[in-house]
């Protein structure tokens, strides 16, 4: 079929949330996030879904939500296989943490051979985000890109946060990702706190990724090179992941890849906290008594 291809990671084992908050129902028919992404996609032009699930989760996975949707659009399931790794290299004794979403996207290499974007199961990007990014790789000899949101509408009010956050060039192009893990508002400043105390204040004002890419087929063969370095640097370890972020950005340093920042006026939510989903589900609400979606989604 014609159109890009949505790349869903929903392998996560969602430690913050307590739970498998990408199966959570936020809508009134018990829409869980995932839900509302895979309707905007489709509304953009995305033209197919392939799933990257754990192997534990992957039958309730499909009743509970592939199930929805499945008449409407191509729908295929991958398994993020914790023993799959590049020749040579082995799991550590005790490792049961999934490598992280570079390796998640390599999940993928053989069912996907066109352009596609890479989404977050739990995250809500909104429509918006998802028509720039088919609208961008709609055209062939683009950059891969990166939708880029502003900080301070991806905060929870809850805790800290995780965020890349972007140095992007003149040309609008990103230059590299900084990971910063301990985000969070403090009274009326936003900083980022260092495991030795340190804290970097930040403006809110920062374009920072919510993992939304729209990549090329032809970044497999570069990721796989990458995760390979990884393992040969940390594949000893319990609980070090390959971060599709710090991927691209070591990608770039290198002069492999170009990446195209899509700066997008959409507010970012989702469910990092148990105490986040109340907020999700208001939003949710909002957007449906506004008109962007229907009551019951899948009708």
């Amino acid at each position: 079929m014609s159109g890009p291809a949505l790349l869903v990671l929903a392998a996560g084992m969602g430690s913050r949330y307590g739970g498998l908050k990408q199966m959570d129902a936020v809508g009134p028919c018990g829409e869980a996030i995932v839900d509302y992404s895979i309707y905007d996609a489709l509304r953009a032009g995305f033209r197919r879904v392939v799933f990257v699930l754990r192997k534990e989760i992957e039958t309730e996975f499909r009743q509970k939500v592939g199930t929805r949707f499945e008449h409407l659009v191509e729908v295929s399931y991958v398994l993020q296989d914790l023993q799959h790794v590049p020749a040579g290299f082995h799991v550590p004794a005790g490792r049961t943490k999934p490598w992280g979403t570079t390796h998640a996207v390599l999940a993928a290499e053989g069912t996907i051979n066109g352009p596609f974007a890479v989404i977050n199961a739990d995250d809500f990007y909104g429509a918006e985000s998802y028509r720039l990014l088919a609208e961008h790789l709609r055209n062939a000899a683009a950059e891969h890109a990166l939708v880029g949101y502003v900080l301070r509408r991806t905060l929870s009010e809850y805790g800290a946060v995780a965020r890349g956050v972007c140095a992007v060039d003149a040309h609008g192009l990103l230059r590299d990702v900084t990971e910063m893990t301990q985000i969070e508002r403090v009274g009326t400043q936003i900083r980022n706190t260092l495991a030795d105390g340190r804290a970097t204040e930040l403006t809110g004002d920062e374009l920072v990724s919510m993992n939304l890419w729209g990549l090329r087929a032809e970044i497999f063969p570069l990721l796989r090179e990458r995760l390979a370095a990884f393992l040969a640097a940390h594949g000893t370890e319990l609980k070090s992941e390959c971060y599709l972020p710090a991927t691209v950005s070591e990608l770039i340093g290198e002069g492999k890849a170009a990446v195209r920042v899509l700066p997008t006026p959409e507010t970012w939510f989702g469910v990092t906290y148990q105490q986040d989903k109340p907020e999700v589900v208001a939003s949710v609400r909002r957007l449906i008594e506004a008109g962007q979606y229907p009551e019951r989604l899948w009708g």
